[in-house]
């Protein structure tokens, strides 16, 4: 069982940077792929950022690319989201999940373990 708690939400103004971390608990954190997700009121949960287990591959959806960047420390079991450019359409709660598959962020239905979220809230 992993247990992920998600950190450094905040409001921003148009424009500027946050960064997310995300602490898992348990020795088995580099046996993860990771993801980032988020969601608006009234809107579906948005993928914005995956990583294998040993951070070699990343992937993001065309709307943060080269503005999301995602990294994990296997020794401090943490996942970063470092978002830069931010823009008012960014807001939305932000969730971090851990996927059963090491190598693989692409499938919604392997990310089995899910933090409570982190407010981001983007002022224009």
């Amino acid at each position: 069982q992993v247990q992920l708690l998600e950190s450094g939400g905040g409001l921003v103004q148009a424009g500027g940077s946050l960064r997310l971390s995300c602490a898992a608990s348990g020795r088995t954190f580099n046996r993860y792929a990771m993801g980032w997700f988020r969601q608006a009121p009234g809107k579906e949960r948005e993928f914005v950022g995956g990583i294998i287990w040993n951070g070699v591959s990343t992937g993001y959806p065309d709307s943060v690319k080269g503005r999301f960047t995602i990294s994990r420390d296997n020794s401090k079991n943490t996942v970063y989201l470092q978002m830069n450019n931010l823009k008012p359409e960014d807001t939305a709660v932000y969730y971090c999940a851990a996927s059963g598959v090491p190598w693989a962020y692409n499938n919604y239905e392997d990310f089995v373990h899910w933090g409570q979220g982190t407010q981001v809230t983007v002022s224009s």
